[in-house]
């Protein structure tokens, strides 16, 4: 049996959940966030923040974007996938990659993904170079003080440490049961309750 800590005293970094998937519970009652699979770039007590990584779109196309963006070459020597990263703010894209290329203003979350909100990217990208991998995500989940950390004792999320296929691979339709697996868990199985001991 696990015990957990008593809340009076102050989290350390190592109790936040920064650089892991949130997946959503079966019983999810908001549609927004539905079977989800979310990394997460940030999650300290000031809030959270990720990216619902499930959701493809498929308007508007990277091409389009980078023509609206003015980047150029278009069409462009690669493509990233592009996704509805959450219901915040949604014009307003940003990049989850790879750490093997950062630019300015790239927030590195951990030892192996970074988050770019610049164009910089993007025209890398264009170009035929940036990061190994990449997702271009409009939008973005976000929480405030606590509450994501209310949400998961309420038995909405789980949460499991992220791996490059789940997040970067475009088999959208298997993420979320491929994020539970990663727990030995088939979501089909679950109740929508569960219960605290």
């Amino acid at each position: 049996m696990v015990q957990r800590r008593k809340s009076t005293s102050r989290p350390s970094a190592a109790d936040f959940l920064t650089g892991q998937l949130l997946i959503a519970m079966p019983a999810m009652e908001d549609p927004r966030f539905s079977q989800s699979v979310i990394y997460l770039c940030a999650h300290t007590p000031e809030g959270a923040m990720g990216l619902v990584l499930n959701r493809p779109l498929h308007r508007p196309r990277f091409d389009d974007l980078l023509r609206q963006l003015e980047v150029a070459p278009v069409p462009p020597a690669r493509r990233i996938t592009l996704c509805s990263g959450g219901p915040m703010d949604n014009a307003r894209g940003f990049v989850l990659h790879t750490s093997d290329w950062t630019g300015e203003g790239s927030l590195r979350v951990n030892d192996k993904l970074a988050l770019t909100a610049s164009l910089d990217v993007l025209k890398a990208i264009a170009e035929g170079g940036g990061p190994r991998e990449g997702i271009l995500a409009l939008g973005y989940a976000g929480w405030g003080p606590g509450q994501l950390d209310a949400e998961i004792q309420q038995n909405a999320w789980l949460s499991v440490p992220a791996d490059e296929t789940i997040v970067f691979d475009g088999d959208n339709d298997t993420k979320w049961r491929r994020a539970f697996g990663k727990l030995n868990i088939d979501p089909l199985l679950l109740s929508g309750a569960a219960g605290h001991a």
